[in-house]
Formats: structure tokens, sequence, C-alpha cells
């Protein structure tokens, strides 16, 4: 088998025992799973579908918005940042839980190896964070506008720890000389409308 083949399966695995992990759990469901490239029509697709599903379970708007932020932002992190096998694939995928409490929103996408170092160490030190040091930290990367190399401020992980209020779970394992496979787990606390 090509290299790249094997890139998707080890990406496919991951996201098959995910998958069947959510779907055991007897509090959740899940609602929306995709495997493979996420072109921006997908992305504002699936941020609206999300929506809708969320207002239709009585989230409140404050709850919807802090989920339509993490989608965004972790889905163009994906679209922008996202690194390629050996045939050219984006290999990525996003599957959420609903539960009465919570939502879990899992984003997984290749990054290159030699980049998966500073990603970890970024998640890490914003998991040490409490919140209000987080949002500080949003501030301080918003005014100063520092730009990533791909255009960005790096505020992507900020961003979802922010809006999420909790702690950014994270797995890295390597699929290749030169690639690893990312998955962040995102939880949201459900607020209800009364």
């Amino acid at each position: 088998m090509l290299q790249g083949g094997k890139v998707v399966e080890k990406c496919n695995s991951r996201f098959q025992e995910i998958f069947g992990r959510y779907n055991i759990d007897a509090h959740g469901k899940v609602i929306v799973s995709h495997f493979g490239e996420f072109s921006q029509d997908l992305v504002n697709s699936l941020s609206t579908s999300i929506e809708d599903m969320m207002a239709e379970s009585g989230d409140k708007k404050g709850t919807i918005k802090r989920m339509f932020s993490i989608l965004v932002e972790g889905l163009q992190n994906i679209r922008i940042h996202g690194g390629r096998d050996e045939d050219g694939n984006q290999v990525s995928f996003l599957i959420i839980m609903q539960t009465d409490d919570y939502y879990k929103v899992t984003l997984a996408n290749l990054v290159v190896k030699q980049n998966i170092d500073n990603i970890i160490k970024r998640i890490e030190e914003l998991n040490e964070l409490e919140l209000p040091e987080v949002k500080e930290m949003y501030m301080e990367v918003l005014s100063n506008g520092i730009m990533s190399n791909k255009g960005g401020a790096g505020l992507g992980f900020i961003t979802m720890a922010l809006k999420s209020k909790n702690k950014l779970v994270y797995n890295a394992e390597e699929v290749s000389d030169n690639l690893s496979f990312l998955s962040l787990e995102i939880t949201i606390d459900r607020i209800k409308k009364a």
C-alpha cells in the first residue's frame, strides 16, 4: 500500500475509535460527523446546520455562539493549516456529541511533524491558565496582532479555550515519517433556555 493510503488508514482508525466511543456513551449521541476535507462551503453549511440543531434542542444563544466560534476557528485552522499526505489529501475530521449537559467537539487533522511540538506546547501552556488569564492572553494577541506565516494571529487555540471555558484535550500520533495526526477534544457546557 502507498504511504498516503497508510496515513488515511491510520487517521480513519482514530476517527472510528472516537466515533465508536461517543456512540456507546449512554448519555450522548453523535449529532455530526465528517471524515475528509473541509471546503469553505462545507464549513459554512455545517456551521449553519449545527446552529439550527442547537436552537431546536433549546440551547441558549450564548451557547450557540460559543459553539459557532469554536467550529469556525477549528475548521478554518484545519483548512488553512492542515497538513496533506503524500497524495495531496488534507485528511481531517469533525465529530460532535451532544449530551444533556454538554457538547463534545473533536477536530482532527494532519500536522507537519516539525510543527507538532510547538502546537502541543501552546495547548499545554493554555491549559495551565485560568479562564481570566486566557482572556487576557486573547486580548494581548488581538491588540498586538502578530501574524503567523499563514495569515492568522495565532488566536485559534486561545479562542477555542476561551469560548469553551474548559481545558483542551489533545492527542497526537505519528502517522508517517513527516506527519503527525492531531485530534483536539473541546467540551462546551450546555445552557438551555428556561
